[in-house]
């Protein structure tokens, strides 16, 4: 209920983005206030999905444009039933089977009634819920919501390239 009335606050002052704070997979907090100023690629992912090998992606993204700015954030969630059952697990799978070095929260829900602010703030703010694993949407430099692109859209794509590389100028 708590987490529903500040959703409802952010969404009414108009906040952006940056308003929002999640939990790394350590546990410390995450304030995507820390990252004003560049522009953020949130994906909401899943480590049993057949989206997977879009990490490889993620990873590539945050090799090229990190230097430059730009800042790539997993986040976990079990909504569509296809994650580990742990953090412990997602750590392991991500960071050594698969060698991402970008930021990753907690596992996280991304939709219905226990969907995180953020995941709010998109659906009502902008009318974005994730229909799946692996839907990304570029939060400006600014905070703003830049696009939002489904599982289909692989995150080297030009349609993500292209308004990050104008978000980085």
């Amino acid at each position: 209920m708590r987490r529903m009335l500040f959703s409802i606050l952010l969404i009414l002052l108009g906040l952006p983005a940056t308003a929002f704070t999640f939990t790394a997979l350590d546990g410390s907090p995450m304030e995507l206030a820390d990252w004003r100023g560049r522009p953020v690629l949130v994906v909401n992912t899943a480590s049993l999905c057949g989206f997977t090998r879009q990490y490889g992606d993620m990873q590539a993204l945050y090799e090229q444009y990190g230097p430059q700015g730009l800042v790539v954030l997993a986040v976990p969630s079990d909504d569509f039933r296809q994650e580990l059952s742990s953090n412990e697990e997602v750590e392991e799978f991500c960071r050594i089977q698969t060698g991402l070095t970008f930021p990753i929260t907690q596992i996280t829900s991304v939709r219905g009634a226990e969907a995180h602010p953020f995941f709010v703030w998109l659906r009502d703010s902008y009318g974005h819920v994730p229909t799946w694993n692996f839907n990304k949407a570029l939060i400006g430099p600014g905070g703003e919501l830049m696009g939002f692109w489904g599982s289909n859209t692989r995150p080297t794509a030009r349609a993500i390239t292209a308004p990050i590389r104008s978000a980085l100028k």
